[in-house]
């Protein structure tokens, strides 16, 4: 049935589809009964209640930032079933990203290609909204050996962070400071966003020097507070090995939490003569032809450091066997969005109903 359903909405600009399709899910959720039936149709029948970092999720399926940047849908996302939603990548400015289009499908391939530009709504926005749904799907904060405890959430929220387009590589550290302190009490746990090739400059931010001095940061002032957060780095399935094991130096070094790997892809190596037209498009490649990358990525962190650092995985990942693999070769988690928009809303209750 979804497939008939895309078929239609493919026919329409992506953006826009996007915004019509989570608007129109909205709407559903609020008629009388519109959330339950919902529920009943997409949530998953098996109960996969999994801790990771401390953390209490429902399910092992998470959604992958650029999503829901806006932290706008978190209730309709929640009644799909994802055990998890990376809200941004968020900045300290709002900022409209690039121009338009800047979305593309590539159907031959089961990808697509962005070049969004961190277009967000800006941290004090997000953490307002983010500030209304933690009171809505939450029980109020209680003290447990002296520390506060958020109990009973619904939905568990990571905020991926970045920089602003304008901020110069030298300041970035004060972006990702901004945007740390302004959600610290909404979200669940951070990601550090420098792999997202749509920022100018912003992938060399990977290096280990600069990394080091934006996690080392976040660390000493996530070290102050009464209720630390898990801090994670995502990057990009182009690190050279080089590259790669350098940030796996410096996450042991600093006793980083974990590793989300991979972002999308600069590379078109592998796609069809169907998407050379499109393939030629500036931005990020995600969805199946990044999957054998990011599953390569994944376990070699795994081998490299016997295990130490924990991963969430994403990319290409569209089925229960797709998710099983990223889980054998080392993960802890996993992430949806392509695979989202071409799967449908059935997509996460067709992984956890097929893995441990």
């Amino acid at each position: 049935m979804y497939k008939i359903f895309r078929s239609f909405l493919f026919l329409f600009e992506p953006e826009w589809v996007h915004y019509f399709s989570m608007n129109s899910l909205r709407f559903i959720c609020k008629l009388p009964f519109g959330k339950l039936i919902v529920k009943k149709l997409f949530q998953p029948t098996k109960i996969l209640n999994f801790e990771f970092l401390n953390l209490r999720f429902k399910n092992k399926v998470g959604l992958a930032a650029g999503f829901d940047k806006n932290a706008q849908y978190l209730n309709e996302l929640e009644a799909l079933g994802f055990g998890f939603v990376e809200i941004g990548t968020v900045t300290p400015k709002p900022q409209a990203g690039n121009d338009k289009p800047r979305l593309f499908r590539l159907p031959k391939d089961k990808a697509l290609i962005n070049r969004m530009g961190f277009n967000n709504d800006g941290v004090e926005v997000i953490a307002q909204r983010l500030k209304s749904w933690k009171l809505a799907a939450c029980l109020p904060d209680r003290q447990v050996d002296s520390k506060p405890q958020t109990v009973n959430c619904k939905l568990i929220i990571g905020g991926n962070i970045g920089k602003n387009k304008t901020t110069p590589n030298d300041d970035a550290w004060k972006d990702y400071e901004i945007c740390f302190t302004a959600l610290h009490p909404y979200v669940d746990y951070f990601v550090v966003n420098v792999s997202s090739p749509n920022t100018p400059g912003l992938r060399e931010l990977q290096e280990k020097d600069s990394l080091k001095k934006i996690l080392s940061n976040l660390q000493t002032l996530n070290a102050k507070l009464l209720n630390p957060k898990p801090i994670l780095l995502k990057i990009a399935p182009d690190l050279t090995t080089e590259q790669l094991d350098d940030v796996i130096d410096l996450a042991l070094e600093i006793n980083l939490d974990g590793l989300v790997a991979t972002n999308t892809t600069i590379s078109r190596e592998g796609l069809s003569r169907q998407s050379s037209v499109i393939s030629r498009q500036l931005g990020g490649l995600s969805g199946l032809p990044v999957k054998e990358r990011s599953n390569e990525i994944v376990k070699y962190i795994y081998i490299k450091t016997n295990g130490k650092i924990p991963i969430i995985a994403s990319g290409g990942i569209f089925t229960a066997s797709d998710a099983k693999e990223k889980l054998n070769a080392g993960a802890s988690l996993i992430q949806v969005w392509t695979g989202f928009i071409y799967e449908g809303p059935s997509i996460v209750k067709k992984i956890c109903n097929e893995i441990n």
